[in-house]
Protein backbone atom coordinates (compact mmCIF):
# COMPACT_ATOMS: atom_id res chain seq x y z
CA UNK A 1 0.00 0.00 0.00
CA UNK A 2 1.08 3.82 -0.43
CA UNK A 3 3.81 4.96 2.20
CA UNK A 4 2.56 8.29 3.27
CA UNK A 5 5.70 9.13 4.85
CA UNK A 6 6.39 12.10 2.99
CA UNK A 7 2.78 13.38 2.81
CA UNK A 8 3.58 13.74 6.64
CA UNK A 9 6.49 15.49 6.12
CA UNK A 10 4.49 17.97 3.85
CA UNK A 11 2.20 18.42 6.13
CA UNK A 12 4.45 20.23 8.74
CA UNK A 13 4.46 24.19 9.28
CA UNK A 14 1.08 24.05 7.14
CA UNK A 15 -2.38 24.57 8.57
CA UNK A 16 -3.16 20.91 8.42
CA UNK A 17 -0.01 20.32 10.63
CA UNK A 18 -2.54 19.13 13.46
CA UNK A 19 -3.38 16.18 11.05
CA UNK A 20 -0.44 14.59 11.87
CA UNK A 21 -2.21 13.77 15.41
CA UNK A 22 -4.74 11.39 14.41
CA UNK A 23 -3.88 10.79 10.59
CA UNK A 24 -1.46 8.09 11.09
CA UNK A 25 -3.45 5.88 13.72
CA UNK A 26 -6.46 6.54 11.62
CA UNK A 27 -4.98 5.23 7.90
CA UNK A 28 -3.34 2.70 9.95
CA UNK A 29 -6.63 1.31 11.16
CA UNK A 30 -8.33 1.76 7.90
CA UNK A 31 -6.04 -0.17 5.95
CA UNK A 32 -6.00 -3.15 8.42
CA UNK A 33 -9.68 -3.44 7.75
CA UNK A 34 -9.35 -3.13 3.98
CA UNK A 35 -7.06 -6.19 3.92
CA UNK A 36 -10.38 -8.29 4.82
CA UNK A 37 -11.67 -6.91 1.33
CA UNK A 38 -12.18 -10.29 -0.36
CA UNK A 39 -10.86 -8.88 -3.95
CA UNK A 40 -7.58 -6.73 -2.37
CA UNK A 41 -5.42 -9.86 -2.66
CA UNK A 42 -5.93 -9.85 -5.96
CA UNK A 43 -5.63 -5.96 -6.86
CA UNK A 44 -2.11 -6.35 -4.99
CA UNK A 45 -1.50 -8.62 -6.88
CA UNK A 46 -1.73 -6.30 -10.14
CA UNK A 47 0.09 -4.09 -9.00
CA UNK A 48 3.16 -6.51 -7.77
CA UNK A 49 2.86 -7.29 -11.71
CA UNK A 50 3.48 -3.82 -12.71
CA UNK A 51 6.74 -3.22 -14.51
CA UNK A 52 9.54 -1.52 -12.79
CA UNK A 53 10.29 1.41 -15.12
CA UNK A 54 10.79 5.11 -14.75
CA UNK A 55 9.30 6.83 -17.74
CA UNK A 56 10.78 9.25 -20.04
CA UNK A 57 7.87 11.30 -20.73
CA UNK A 58 4.84 12.62 -18.62
CA UNK A 59 2.40 14.37 -20.12
CA UNK A 60 -0.07 15.75 -18.00
CA UNK A 61 -1.30 18.82 -20.21
CA UNK A 62 -4.11 16.87 -22.45
CA UNK A 63 -4.50 13.84 -20.81
CA UNK A 64 -2.74 11.46 -18.26
CA UNK A 65 0.15 10.21 -20.54
CA UNK A 66 2.97 8.35 -18.80
CA UNK A 67 6.00 6.84 -20.54
CA UNK A 68 6.26 5.80 -24.15
CA UNK A 69 5.94 2.16 -25.42
CA UNK A 70 9.32 1.50 -26.59
CA UNK A 71 10.49 2.33 -22.83
CA UNK A 72 9.26 -1.42 -21.89
CA UNK A 73 10.12 -4.55 -23.81
CA UNK A 74 7.75 -6.99 -25.10
CA UNK A 75 7.32 -9.06 -22.14
CA UNK A 76 6.74 -6.07 -19.66
CA UNK A 77 3.98 -4.50 -21.97
CA UNK A 78 2.00 -7.75 -21.80
CA UNK A 79 2.65 -7.85 -17.93
CA UNK A 80 1.61 -3.58 -18.11
CA UNK A 81 -1.65 -4.73 -19.93
CA UNK A 82 -2.98 -7.76 -17.51
CA UNK A 83 -2.32 -5.68 -14.72
CA UNK A 84 -4.18 -2.68 -15.33
CA UNK A 85 -6.98 -5.03 -17.12
CA UNK A 86 -6.91 -7.02 -13.44
CA UNK A 87 -8.08 -3.71 -12.03
CA UNK A 88 -11.62 -3.77 -14.02
CA UNK A 89 -13.76 -1.35 -13.88
CA UNK A 90 -11.84 1.49 -15.02
CA UNK A 91 -14.44 4.61 -14.52
CA UNK A 92 -12.62 7.68 -14.96
CA UNK A 93 -9.88 8.40 -17.33
CA UNK A 94 -8.61 8.18 -20.37
CA UNK A 95 -5.18 7.28 -19.26
CA UNK A 96 -2.08 6.29 -21.11
CA UNK A 97 0.83 4.45 -19.84
CA UNK A 98 3.37 3.12 -21.49
CA UNK A 99 1.44 2.84 -25.13
CA UNK A 100 -1.25 1.47 -23.36
CA UNK A 101 -4.55 3.74 -23.60
CA UNK A 102 -7.22 3.23 -20.84
CA UNK A 103 -10.18 3.66 -22.31
CA UNK A 104 -12.35 4.70 -19.35
CA UNK A 105 -15.92 5.44 -18.78
CA UNK A 106 -15.89 8.60 -18.69
CA UNK A 107 -14.11 11.05 -20.64
CA UNK A 108 -13.06 12.92 -17.53
CA UNK A 109 -11.13 15.02 -19.72
CA UNK A 110 -14.40 16.67 -21.65
CA UNK A 111 -15.11 17.81 -18.13
CA UNK A 112 -11.57 19.04 -16.90
CA UNK A 113 -11.80 21.38 -20.19
CA UNK A 114 -14.95 22.60 -19.10
CA UNK A 115 -13.78 23.59 -15.65
CA UNK A 116 -9.89 23.90 -16.00
CA UNK A 117 -10.49 27.66 -17.77
CA UNK A 118 -12.07 29.04 -14.86
CA UNK A 119 -9.70 28.46 -12.16
CA UNK A 120 -6.43 29.61 -10.68
CA UNK A 121 -5.05 26.85 -9.02
CA UNK A 122 -1.09 27.71 -9.02
CA UNK A 123 0.11 27.20 -5.42
CA UNK A 124 -2.93 26.00 -3.98
CA UNK A 125 -3.55 23.16 -1.35
CA UNK A 126 -6.12 21.42 -2.86
CA UNK A 127 -9.16 18.78 -1.17
CA UNK A 128 -10.74 16.35 -3.88
CA UNK A 129 -14.14 15.33 -1.93
CA UNK A 130 -14.86 11.61 -3.82
CA UNK A 131 -11.96 11.91 -5.95
CA UNK A 132 -12.81 8.68 -7.99
CA UNK A 133 -9.02 7.13 -8.89
CA UNK A 134 -7.86 10.42 -8.87
CA UNK A 135 -7.80 11.21 -12.99
CA UNK A 136 -8.28 14.84 -11.68
CA UNK A 137 -6.10 15.59 -9.22
CA UNK A 138 -3.09 14.66 -11.89
CA UNK A 139 -4.63 17.26 -13.96
CA UNK A 140 -5.13 19.88 -10.71
CA UNK A 141 -1.07 19.24 -9.99
CA UNK A 142 -0.46 19.73 -13.56
CA UNK A 143 -1.93 23.18 -13.15
CA UNK A 144 -0.14 24.14 -10.58
CA UNK A 145 -1.33 23.10 -7.53
CA UNK A 146 1.26 22.62 -4.16
CA UNK A 147 -0.32 19.72 -2.88
CA UNK A 148 -3.59 17.87 -3.56
CA UNK A 149 -5.15 15.01 -1.02
CA UNK A 150 -8.03 13.47 -2.55
CA UNK A 151 -10.71 11.24 -0.65
CA UNK A 152 -12.55 8.56 -1.56
CA UNK A 153 -13.53 5.40 0.45
CA UNK A 154 -13.47 2.66 -2.71
CA UNK A 155 -10.56 0.32 -2.35
CA UNK A 156 -10.68 -0.24 -5.99
CA UNK A 157 -10.62 3.48 -7.12
CA UNK A 158 -7.50 3.75 -4.89
CA UNK A 159 -5.60 0.71 -6.50
CA UNK A 160 -6.15 2.36 -9.64
CA UNK A 161 -4.51 5.56 -8.48
CA UNK A 162 -1.41 3.52 -6.57
CA UNK A 163 -0.94 1.83 -10.58
CA UNK A 164 -0.64 5.32 -11.67
CA UNK A 165 1.17 6.88 -9.06
CA UNK A 166 3.94 3.89 -9.24
CA UNK A 167 5.29 5.44 -11.93
CA UNK A 168 4.68 9.25 -10.47
CA UNK A 169 6.29 8.68 -7.06
CA UNK A 170 7.63 12.30 -6.28
CA UNK A 171 4.40 13.92 -7.14
CA UNK A 172 2.71 16.22 -4.37
CA UNK A 173 -0.39 13.92 -5.08
CA UNK A 174 -2.23 12.11 -2.65
CA UNK A 175 -5.04 9.13 -2.22
CA UNK A 176 -6.76 8.88 1.28
CA UNK A 177 -9.44 6.08 1.86
CA UNK A 178 -11.62 8.10 3.56
CA UNK A 179 -15.07 9.78 3.34
CA UNK A 180 -14.93 13.06 3.74
CA UNK A 181 -17.06 12.52 7.22
CA UNK A 182 -13.73 10.00 8.33
CA UNK A 183 -11.39 12.95 7.47
CA UNK A 184 -9.51 14.92 10.87
CA UNK A 185 -11.00 18.72 11.52
CA UNK A 186 -9.74 20.45 8.53
CA UNK A 187 -9.47 23.45 10.07
CA UNK A 188 -9.91 25.99 6.99
CA UNK A 189 -6.97 24.15 5.60
CA UNK A 190 -7.40 24.11 2.23
CA UNK A 191 -7.25 27.22 -0.35
CA UNK A 192 -9.27 24.82 -3.08
CA UNK A 193 -12.02 22.26 -2.40
CA UNK A 194 -13.32 20.19 -5.15
CA UNK A 195 -16.86 17.60 -4.87
CA UNK A 196 -17.35 16.58 -7.67
CA UNK A 197 -20.28 14.11 -8.98
CA UNK A 198 -21.12 13.69 -5.08
CA UNK A 199 -23.91 16.08 -4.08
CA UNK A 200 -26.55 13.99 -5.24
CA UNK A 201 -25.55 11.25 -3.30
CA UNK A 202 -26.02 12.82 0.00
CA UNK A 203 -29.51 12.31 1.53
CA UNK A 204 -29.12 16.09 3.39
CA UNK A 205 -26.80 18.71 0.60
CA UNK A 206 -26.35 21.58 2.85
CA UNK A 207 -24.82 19.28 5.92
CA UNK A 208 -22.46 18.32 2.82
CA UNK A 209 -21.96 22.22 1.57
CA UNK A 210 -21.36 23.38 4.96
CA UNK A 211 -18.45 20.71 5.71
CA UNK A 212 -17.09 21.65 2.16
CA UNK A 213 -16.60 25.11 3.68
CA UNK A 214 -15.20 24.32 7.00
CA UNK A 215 -12.35 22.58 5.05
CA UNK A 216 -11.60 26.15 2.98
CA UNK A 217 -10.16 28.76 4.49
CA UNK A 218 -11.57 32.48 3.70
CA UNK A 219 -11.30 33.50 0.67
CA UNK A 220 -11.25 30.03 -0.10
CA UNK A 221 -12.91 28.54 -3.52
CA UNK A 222 -15.44 25.37 -3.69
CA UNK A 223 -15.94 24.09 -7.26
CA UNK A 224 -18.88 21.94 -7.35
CA UNK A 225 -20.50 19.87 -10.05
CA UNK A 226 -23.31 18.07 -9.78
CA UNK A 227 -26.60 16.71 -11.11
CA UNK A 228 -29.24 19.47 -11.91
CA UNK A 229 -32.43 19.68 -13.50
CA UNK A 230 -34.07 22.71 -15.54
CA UNK A 231 -36.38 25.29 -13.72
CA UNK A 232 -36.29 27.99 -11.23
CA UNK A 233 -35.40 28.49 -7.62
CA UNK A 234 -38.04 26.56 -6.47
CA UNK A 235 -37.91 23.55 -8.64
CA UNK A 236 -35.68 20.39 -7.38
CA UNK A 237 -36.37 16.55 -8.52
CA UNK A 238 -36.52 14.23 -5.76
CA UNK A 239 -36.37 10.10 -7.73
CA UNK A 240 -39.20 7.88 -6.22
CA UNK A 241 -36.26 4.98 -6.37
CA UNK A 242 -33.85 4.87 -9.21
CA UNK A 243 -32.56 7.71 -10.99
CA UNK A 244 -30.75 6.69 -14.23
CA UNK A 245 -30.39 3.35 -12.58
CA UNK A 246 -28.16 4.83 -9.63
CA UNK A 247 -29.88 3.99 -6.20
CA UNK A 248 -28.84 6.14 -4.47
CA UNK A 249 -29.60 10.27 -5.78
CA UNK A 250 -31.31 11.71 -3.39
CA UNK A 251 -31.96 15.37 -4.28
CA UNK A 252 -31.40 17.16 -8.23
CA UNK A 253 -32.06 20.74 -7.67
CA UNK A 254 -32.35 23.60 -10.44
CA UNK A 255 -29.21 25.53 -10.86
CA UNK A 256 -30.64 28.57 -8.56
CA UNK A 257 -32.31 26.79 -6.31
CA UNK A 258 -28.52 24.91 -5.90
CA UNK A 259 -27.10 28.50 -5.66
CA UNK A 260 -29.26 29.67 -3.21
CA UNK A 261 -28.07 26.89 -1.08
CA UNK A 262 -24.89 27.86 -1.69
CA UNK A 263 -25.67 32.20 -0.41
CA UNK A 264 -28.20 30.04 2.72
CA UNK A 265 -24.83 28.10 3.97
CA UNK A 266 -22.73 31.27 3.81
CA UNK A 267 -21.07 31.44 0.72
CA UNK A 268 -20.13 34.36 -1.74
CA UNK A 269 -19.30 35.14 -5.15
CA UNK A 270 -21.44 31.98 -6.71
CA UNK A 271 -22.26 31.60 -10.10
CA UNK A 272 -22.52 28.93 -12.55
CA UNK A 273 -19.11 28.32 -14.94
CA UNK A 274 -20.57 25.49 -16.88
CA UNK A 275 -24.39 23.55 -18.05
CA UNK A 276 -23.48 20.57 -19.61
CA UNK A 277 -25.83 17.51 -21.00
CA UNK A 278 -24.16 14.09 -20.66
CA UNK A 279 -23.65 12.72 -24.04
CA UNK A 280 -23.55 8.83 -24.98
CA UNK A 281 -20.04 9.61 -26.01
CA UNK A 282 -18.88 10.97 -22.99
CA UNK A 283 -19.98 8.35 -20.65
CA UNK A 284 -20.52 4.77 -22.37
CA UNK A 285 -19.59 1.12 -21.97
CA UNK A 286 -15.83 0.37 -23.31
CA UNK A 287 -13.13 -2.96 -22.91
CA UNK A 288 -11.95 -1.22 -19.47
CA UNK A 289 -15.47 -0.65 -18.15
CA UNK A 290 -17.60 -3.43 -19.58
CA UNK A 291 -21.00 -2.87 -17.47
CA UNK A 292 -23.82 -1.45 -18.33
CA UNK A 293 -23.37 2.77 -19.14
CA UNK A 294 -25.36 5.79 -20.03
CA UNK A 295 -27.20 4.46 -23.19
CA UNK A 296 -28.34 1.36 -21.19
CA UNK A 297 -30.14 4.06 -18.66
CA UNK A 298 -31.87 6.31 -21.23
CA UNK A 299 -35.14 5.82 -22.80
CA UNK A 300 -34.69 3.60 -26.00
CA UNK A 301 -37.41 5.83 -27.59
CA UNK A 302 -36.78 9.53 -26.05
CA UNK A 303 -33.32 9.80 -25.34
CA UNK A 304 -34.12 13.26 -23.36
CA UNK A 305 -35.49 11.43 -20.16
CA UNK A 306 -33.97 8.39 -18.15
CA UNK A 307 -35.18 4.93 -18.75
CA UNK A 308 -37.54 6.09 -15.64
CA UNK A 309 -38.78 8.79 -17.28
CA UNK A 310 -37.11 11.55 -15.32
CA UNK A 311 -35.02 13.82 -17.44
CA UNK A 312 -31.71 13.42 -18.61
CA UNK A 313 -28.63 13.91 -16.58
CA UNK A 314 -27.60 17.51 -16.85
CA UNK A 315 -24.72 18.60 -14.97
CA UNK A 316 -23.55 21.80 -13.50
CA UNK A 317 -20.55 23.66 -12.22
CA UNK A 318 -20.25 26.09 -9.72
CA UNK A 319 -18.22 28.18 -7.87
CA UNK A 320 -18.10 29.71 -4.45
CA UNK A 321 -16.21 31.70 -2.46
CA UNK A 322 -15.81 31.41 1.80
CA UNK A 323 -16.16 34.59 2.97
Amino acid sequence: MIDYTPLYQTLNGTPLEHWLDDLPLALQQRLEQARRHGDLPRWQACLEQLPDCRPGLIDLHAGVRIGQPDELDSQQQQQLLAALQGLHPWRKGPFELFGVHIDTEWRSDWKWQRVAPHLDLAGKRILDVGCGNGYHMWRMWQDGAQLVIGVDPNLLFLTQFEAIRRYLPEAPVWQLPFTLEDLPEPSAGFDCVFSMGVLYHRRAPLDHLLQLKACLRPGGQLVLETLVIEGDEQQCLIPEDRYAQMRNVWFLPSVAMLERFLRRCGYADVRCVDLNRTSVQEQRSTEWMRFQSLPEFLDADNPALTCEGYPAPLRATLLATRP
